[in-house]
């Protein structure tokens, strides 16, 4: 099936074409004989998704698992109808995000305030799911994949404080939620993942550490995509995020408001796509994913924190997080 790509050791991505577009937003299935979804994509994915799992195999009464690194629509948002359409499978989420999926009336609310017509566009509504049905998961927690086969569940906070990183030690895969950044294939490059309100550089620094720590063999971003070169990639990730800490910290220096820092950051750090007639397209796609704008407010709310109210201080929506 178009959008099911087959990585190896009973591991498939899945692209749930986010908003219709391609090569955004990645689920995972593996497998095993439990077999385990990770990451649902937003509501409206959720048909794409079903579909895709019973091209794989995957019916009704098969998923025993679903698990979402974190509670963010793009990542979590279907939850609740993939729980509708594999009525045994349990829903593993961290503690801290987990009564959201029990009763996601406020996540909802907010998010329609944030993105107003967008959320009928992008997302759909989060629908809730039983709480007899949500695992919630403290900071460390194994997962049952079947056969002696499991994910390693730790909390990776700095994005979202209910995020986790998953390791399956069978494959060595680590699934990256959005702890290490947005990797666009495209263009081969890593995009800081920084959005409000939870952005901790700190804590996201801690997190891309304890990744290197487990030396997975590939890491498996949610944006998007498989990445062998792990230990160069955390480093890209670091660097890139160190950066546009530096850049935001040096546009609060000048007094800069919000919409002159995104500019500048924006005209320092492009993407380099191949070819004039897509890189518009696709530059456009991932800003719409994961905005300058948003990521820029997100740091910037850190810095307030952290070293006192500055002038880029914002409100700022991102549909990536």
């Amino acid at each position: 099936m178009d959008g099911v790509t087959d990585l190896g050791g009973d591991v498939f991505e899945i692209d749930t074409l986010m908003g219709g577009h391609s090569g955004i937003t990645a689920g995972y299935l593996i497998r095993s004989d439990r077999p385990c979804l990770v990451e649902t994509g937003t509501a409206l994915s959720a048909p794409t998704v079903v579909a895709s799992l019973a091209s794989l195999g995957i019916g009704p009464e098969d998923l025993a698992t679903v698990v979402v690194t974190h509670i963010h629509l793009d990542h979590a948002g279907g939850v609740g109808d993939i729980a509708q359409a594999f009525p045994h499978a349990q829903v593993v989420v961290h503690e801290r995000g987990a009564r959201h999926l029990v009763d996601p009336t406020k996540l909802v609310a907010s998010a329609h305030r944030v993105f107003g017509s967008v959320m009928e566009e992008l997302f759909g509504d989060l629908k809730p799911t039983d709480a007899s049905r949500v695992v919630a998961l403290g900071d460390v927690g194994v997962i049952d994949l079947g056969g002696g086969r499991r994910l390693e569940a730790f909390h990776a906070p700095g994005h979202a404080s209910h995020h986790v990183g998953l390791l399956d030690p069978q494959t060595g895969d680590l699934y990256t939620g959005d702890a290490a950044g947005v990797y666009v294939p495209e263009a081969d490059e890593l995009r800081p993942a920084t959005p409000p309100p939870d952005f901790d550089l700190d804590l996201a620094l801690a997190s891309m550490d304890r990744m290197r720590q487990i030396a997975p063999e590939r890491l498996l971003f949610a944006h998007y995509g498989p990445v062998s070169a792990v230990e160069s990639a955390l480093d890209r990730s670091e660097s890139v995020l160190r950066q546009w800490v530096e850049m935001v910290r040096e546009a609060r220096a000048l007094e800069m408001d919000l919409d002159h820092a995104v500019a500048m950051v924006r005209e320092r750090t492009p993407i380099t796509f191949a070819g004039e007639q897509t890189r518009a397209e696709r530059e456009a796609t991932w800003e719409f994913l994961s905005s300058t704008a948003a990521n820029v407010a997100g740091i910037s709310r850190w810095l307030d924190q952290a070293e006192g109210p500055g002038s880029t201080s914002g409100d700022a929506a991102s549909v990536g997080g």
